[in-house]
């Protein structure tokens, strides 16, 4: 009798220990769900997804469709999956669907006919009757020189990113390219002058891109969410500049930029009422240059256009300096605009005011300037976040000492993310801000026939008689 209770005893308790075991891998699996840490180990952090990117999937309120026409045997295949794997992680609004061209015909034809699509391998994003979709030269840049694709730099994050932001919003801005005084032209190709890769990259980030002329216009369109001035070799007239002046107090948004040896546009009263000094010279930078002529800038002020730049390098080519001076117009304190220099070369350069001087050189006691010289500046007046209990949308204006930065020739990755991080600062889009496209290393192990000979006969007969051989030796040594 005693040793029944004992070993019902010793039952109950194995029983009780089971069932506790149980309920503690239960619970810690549970925990582990709902809580855990989530990294990315990765070498090239290919797809781990910027602030920007996060803030705007946290941020969404609607279900997003995303319909991939994917062939699986392209090169993009497993990175469009794996990136947005990523973005159904952060938002479950997202519902992804995978479509192969080549199998489900169909539902190809339904849904090309549906989003208007007219090529195979692109990304359809659609949102309550709004769709954009996304074609391969957007997510990567791909080399096929050498008759293999390669991709060299990736670009998925910025076309995605971009893409859900166009869908989810209901009304498209509008930005206006100032002509008819010679200034940098959106339509055109050519590398040393034309804009059209510039008014792309605008039109990449859902924003309309029109040309204006304010001699036949009379006015500032309303649908002007910016206005840029590229690059104008004259002066505009009284009146235009008036009403652009105007139109910017009235909390408007300018982008000017000026090279070196133009004048202000005729603009020069606007700039003073600005609190800033758009002079006549060349900034020279030593220590950033390579011919001379360009300087490379990598060192920014902390400000919400240059804060997830980091040490991403703008090349400015024969820049102006641009900077903060409230000599001529004195506003009070209330009204005083907010001037931010960005871009700045080091403290070895200097502004040169004789362009014409061979050799360059800082002469002492002459209106040349001693660096760090600021290239680009960004002004902000009339926020009152904060002050009042109504917020006014303030005015903001943007200055650059060089419009060769975006030009067709020399729009590189850095310079194109100072160029939009300063656009959509303008349009009040700070979520997309600087997101760069992600550079992709070739990593290649090159091999001649030999040592691909012998590397065979190493791993296929050399290992595995040593492996052999030693397990053999361990038998007779036991076995004596």
């Amino acid at each position: 009798m005693k040793n029944r209770r004992h070993r019902l005893w010793i039952t109950l308790s194995t029983g009780a220990a089971l069932l506790l075991a149980l309920a503690v891998t239960l619970m810690v699996n549970y925990l582990s769900f709902r809580h855990y840490y989530r990294a990315d180990w990765s070498q090239t952090q290919m797809y781990k997804l910027s602030s920007k990117t996060t803030g705007l999937l946290e941020s969404l309120d609607k279900p997003v469709e995303i319909t991939v026409f994917f062939q699986p045997g392209n090169v993009l295949y497993e990175d469009i999956h794996n990136l947005l794997r990523e973005y159904q992680f952060h938002s479950s609004r997202l519902n992804i669907q995978w479509v192969d061209p080549d199998r489900d015909i169909s539902q190809t034809e339904e849904l090309a006919v549906k989003y208007q699509v007219t090529e195979p391998n692109v990304v359809v994003f659609s949102c309550e009757g709004r769709s954009k979709y996304v074609r391969v030269d957007e997510i990567a840049n791909i080399d096929k020189s050498s008759g293999i694709e390669r991709i060299i730099a990736f670009k998925g994050e910025l076309a995605f990113s971009s893409a859900i932001q166009g869908v989810v919003q209901k009304t498209v801005p509008v930005v206006y390219f100032l002509t008819g005084h010679g200034e940098r032209d959106t339509a055109s190709f050519d590398r040393r002058t034309g804009f059209s890769g510039a008014a792309q990259l605008i039109e990449r980030d859902n924003i309309t891109v029109k040309q204006l002329l304010l001699s036949t216009e009379k006015q500032i369109p309303a649908d002007c969410a910016t206005l840029i001035v590229a690059g104008a070799p004259k002066n505009m007239s009284k009146a235009e500049a008036d009403l652009i002046a105007v139109w910017l107090r009235r909390s408007g948004r300018l982008m000017l930029l000026a090279d070196a040896g133009q004048s202000a546009f005729g603009l020069e009263k606007l700039l003073q009422e600005w609190g800033l000094m758009l002079r006549n010279d060349i900034v020279i930078d030593p220590d950033r240059t390579l011919t001379g002529s360009e300087v490379f800038v990598s060192s920014y002020n902390r400000h919400a256009i240059t804060a997830k730049l980091g040490t991403t390098a703008a090349i400015f080519h024969m820049p102006r300096s641009v900077e903060a001076d409230f000599s001529q117009a004195k506003p009070t304190s209330a009204d005083r605009p907010l001037v931010t220099p960005l871009a700045l070369s080091s403290k070895n350069s200097w502004a040169e005011a004789q362009p014409d001087q061979v050799p360059a050189k800082y002469d002492v006691g002459t209106d040349d300037l001693k660096g760090p010289i600021s290239m680009a500046v960004a002004v902000e007046k009339g926020d009152t976040a904060g002050l009042l209990d109504m917020h006014i949308r303030p005015s903001r204006l943007v200055v650059f000492g060089d419009s060769g930065f975006i030009s067709n020739s020399g729009l590189t990755g850095g310079d194109a993310s100072l160029f939009m991080s300063s656009l959509n600062w303008l349009l009040d889009r700070e979520q997309l801000m600087a997101i760069v496209p992600k550079a992709v290393d070739d990593t290649r192990l090159k091999l001649s026939r030999e040592k691909v000979r012998a590397l065979f006969w190493c791993t296929v007969g050399v290992i595995p008689a040593l492996a052999a051989g030693l397990g053999t030796a361990l038998w007779f040594r036991r076995r004596k």
